[in-house]
């Protein structure tokens, strides 16, 4: 490490200017720029402007990078190669916005904190070009200077110029080095590496250590795991049975995901413009939430099986999948939703034929108070409660900034909650599934386990010989039971907790 601190680059304030040797990476050689500051573009360009206004809205509003690109990529009519790049440019910016932060502040000589925030953003576009995506340095360099003067100011452009040109001095894997090799600590080491901040990355090992057992973290899949949220999933699509969307989907260039039996994988193209998509007889859905909506409805039931209830059902992608199999099963479902503009967003997802045939009703209310008011009514219900979303880092990155374990603090609560008035609703022998996405064991078995200590009412049933691929066989690496886990890493998902518990029926006993 010595070293290589001997030979660190040139700092932007250096007479010297940047230090002329660096290792070669994948890339090949990197091309350098030759320009003078006052050369540079002077005008931004589209994409970079694009995702640069998009991050600052997840920055400053909290918007969520997912629901606000497609907009901004409208309304700049960006398409194709530019689409694709402005959305690289978002996403990975976002995800490795903790490791380019490191970069930033040994670069630039000071704590990021003290960088004025647009600069801030600019200058992590800058480092995802140069550090992070197959961008000449030069391009990359000249571009976001441009950026920043259209966006700041000229002395702005000045500051993002000499940094920039400070980081294009070493190649990703030796800032790695460089920035990483001074930590002792194993989860420091992987949290600055992967980008995450520690406190996931140890919940993470805490679930995984729990799920898969002490041989996982052997085998080095923490590392495996970090590095799946920093990779963009494939979209997903669902076909919901019944509806005749598979013929369509194959035609629009979609092939069968091997991890669940309705799933779909699109490798290129606006699943909008899919007919089956537009009409709700398909739709966009990780193949994970479609897992647990299918083990939920193929779950044995004694007695009668004509009531479903979605009890969180915002936005409403799994009620629409609920709603197809409830109408191949001769039941009805009720979509319950707190919010009404999110019980907009699940009549909207029911609207036409996705329901096939099935009698469904979308109510707006509290869903702890479900089950009081309405006792032993279900016959299957589905808890997909609010939680921090860790195990959808891949889709949502943001959230990876935005979580703290606080949160934790507010949404136990509410997770137990919600699980037990779903329990309440539901008549004897008919069971529940809760859900969440995240992996964090405060969201998972904790809660599960202490409102069964609660409640001497309900069985838990061993979910996993429920949860299928394609062909039918069970899915491995879930966990030893009775609840299942799932994995980015393992299973291509996002990372999906369910356990599946039955309301005890006395007549069976």
């Amino acid at each position: 490490m010595a070293e290589r601190r001997q030979g660190r680059p040139d700092r932007p304030g250096d007479r010297r200017g940047p230090a002329s040797g660096r290792s070669q990476d994948r890339r090949g050689p990197r091309r350098r720029s030759a320009q003078t500051p006052a050369a540079r573009a002077r005008e931004a360009d589209p994409a970079r402007s694009v995702a640069f206004r998009v991050l600052r809205q997840v920055d400053t509003d909290e918007a969520f990078a997912n629901l606000v690109l497609p907009g901004a990529l409208r309304s700049a009519g960006l398409t194709g190669r530019d689409a694709a790049f402005a959305t690289e440019l978002t996403y990975g910016t976002l995800r490795m916005r903790g490791l380019y932060d490191a970069v930033i502040a040994d670069a630039a000589s000071r704590p990021i904190s003290e960088i004025d925030s647009p600069v801030r953003t600019i200058l992590r576009l800058g480092v995802h070009q140069v550090l992070g995506m197959r961008v000449p340095d030069h391009a990359a360099v000249s571009a976001t200077v441009g950026l920043a003067r259209a966006q700041v100011s000229q002395g702005a452009g000045g500051f993002v110029n000499a940094v920039l040109r400070t980081v294009a001095g070493q190649d990703r894997s030796a800032w790695v080095d460089r920035l990483v090799g001074p930590l002792e600590d194993e989860v420091a080491r992987l949290a600055l590496e992967h980008s995450h901040p520690e406190w996931i990355v140890r919940a993470l090992r805490s679930a995984l250590l729990s799920a898969r057992g002490a041989r996982a973290l052997e085998a080095g899949e923490l590392a495996e795991l970090l590095a799946a949220h920093n990779s963009p999933g494939p979209l997903t699509l669902t076909a919901r049975p019944g509806l005749g969307a598979e013929e369509e989907l194959r035609a629009a260039g979609a092939t069968p995901a091997a991890v669940a039996p309705t799933a779909w994988e699109l490798g290129q193209g606006d699943p909008g413009r899919i007919d089956a998509v537009a009409a709700g007889r398909a739709a966009v859905q990780d193949a994970g939430s479609q897992l647990l909506t299918l083990a939920l409805a193929a779950a044995p039931l004694p007695g009668t099986d004509e009531r479903w209830l979605d009890l969180c059902a915002g936005p409403g992608g799994k009620a629409g999948l609920l709603a197809a199999l409830a109408g191949k099963q001769g039941a009805r479902l009720r979509a319950n939703e707190v919010s009404e503009h999110r019980a907009e967003l699940v009549r909207h997802t029911l609207v036409g034929p996705v329901h096939g045939g099935a009698d469904v009703e979308v109510t707006v209310g509290d869903g702890r108070d479900v089950g009081a008011a309405e006792p032993a009514t279900f016959d299957r219900v589905l808890v997909d409660a609010p939680c921090t979303g860790l195990g959808a880092l891949r889709r949502r990155p943001e959230a990876r900034w935005r979580r703290s374990p606080q949160d934790l603090s507010t949404l136990g609560p509410l997770q137990r909650a919600l699980l037990d008035s779903a329990l309440t609703a539901t008549r004897p022998g008919g069971v529940v599934a809760y859900a969440t996405c995240s992996p964090h064991l405060a969201e998972t078995e904790l809660v599960v386990r202490d409102v069964l200590k609660r409640r001497a009412d309900v069985d838990l049933v061993d979910v996993r010989p429920l949860l299928r691929d394609r062909d039918g066989a069970q899915l491995t690496g879930t966990g030893d039971g009775p609840w299942a886990q799932l994995w980015p890493h393992l299973h291509g998902t996002d990372g999906m907790f369910v356990a599946l518990l039955r309301r005890r029926d006395g007549s069976l006993d």
